[in-house]
């Protein structure tokens, strides 16, 4: 994430800002820009007439700016479903909104394609952010659509789940990059020779799930799993040991992406630089693993758990590096076509 600052007196602002706490201007996010832009009164863009705050301002605290007044941004048009106003779980939805605009911030970035379901039903994407407060709500992707358990906005729900399943990280941030990297095997793991990589380095994606998922909750994990995978929950099936190392991967870029905006990193390791090949990815390795090892060693001194509780073993940068070239190939192919 980038290191933000008001467009009107230059105070540094943080990404969910919508007003500078220095010069009181109104400010709103410009997606197509990356960056913050004057907002008046009345909430129009400062100079415009037709461009205007997100109709999300007040339900989701949504701050970025849209082209037609009344209409929703790019972030929160992908939500299909969402709980009634009202609802119990309207603060996790909030939540669950500021955490989705940062994963689409990071997609954009990384030139990862976007397309609505709304566009196209078939291989479009949509989320349905859905309230358990009085239905059970299971968090997964089925074909383009991700669906979140809000309670998961909750700080003692979740923690509650992060001990009792073992897990060193969850977050709804967590969540959402581990659902997209499902999304994303269909939009990336395309051609028969990626096909077969795959197969190669996480193993058959067509195994029947149910068996997996019997086997990993009866059986548990299989000992030593720490050198072929990035987390437990990766050994249940292909696809999850890809969606796991495909959320690290954003883990990974993002964090380094914000430590360059910081001053902690090269500037030339943000996400828009594109660190093609086999070199870029070493070259991403390099900085990151210093950078979590210090981060981590900050947070001790505040008492805390590692701010990155994982050990990327040479078998699970492989699989990441996988991931690296299939992302980093996005942006090449339009660049070409363009």
């Amino acid at each position: 994430m980038r290191d933000f600052a008001c467009p009107h007196c230059g105070q540094r602002l943080a990404f969910e800002n919508s007003v500078c706490l220095a010069c009181s201007n109104g400010v709103g996010f410009d997606l197509d820009l990356l960056d913050f832009i004057v907002v008046d009164r009345d909430g129009t863009v400062a100079g415009e007439s037709s461009r205007t705050m997100c109709a999300n301002l007040d339900t989701a605290g949504c701050n970025w700016v849209v082209a037609t007044t009344g209409t929703l941004c790019r972030s929160c048009s992908l939500t299909r479903t969402r709980p009634a106003d009202g609802d119990p779980e309207m603060p996790a939805f909030v939540a669950a909104e500021r955490a989705k605009r940062r994963l689409v911030v990071e997609l954009v970035e990384l030139g990862l394609p976007i397309t609505d379901r709304r566009a196209d039903p078939d291989k479009g994407l949509a989320f349905d952010l859905l309230s358990s407060h009085q239905v059970a709500v299971t968090t997964g992707h089925d074909s383009g659509v991700i669906t979140l358990d809000l309670a998961e906005g909750d700080d003692v729900h979740r923690e509650q789940l992060r001990i009792s399943m073992d897990e060193p990280y969850r977050t709804l941030l967590g969540h959402f990059r581990h659902e997209i990297g499902h999304y994303y095997y269909a939009v990336l793991v395309e051609d028969v020779a990626e096909q077969q990589e795959f197969r190669i380095r996480f193993g058959d994606p067509g195994a029947s799930y149910q068996a997996a998922l019997d086997r990993h909750y009866s059986q548990g994990v299989p000992g030593g799993w720490e050198s072929d995978y990035v987390s437990s929950y990766a050994t249940m099936h292909a696809a999850e040991d890809w969606a796991e190392t495909f959320a690290h991967y954003l883990h990974v870029r993002d964090t380094v992406d914000t430590a360059a905006a910081f001053g902690f990193a090269p500037a030339g390791s943000t996400a828009a630089s594109p660190m093609n090949g086999p070199g870029g990815f070493t070259r991403l390795v390099e900085l990151w693993i210093p950078l979590a090892w210090a981060l981590n060693m900050v947070n001790r001194s505040m008492g805390h758990r590692d701010l990155y509780p994982f050990a990327l073993s040479p078998r699970v940068l492989e699989k990441m590096a996988f991931v690296h070239r299939l992302v980093t190939q996005v942006r090449d192919d339009v660049a070409v076509a363009s």
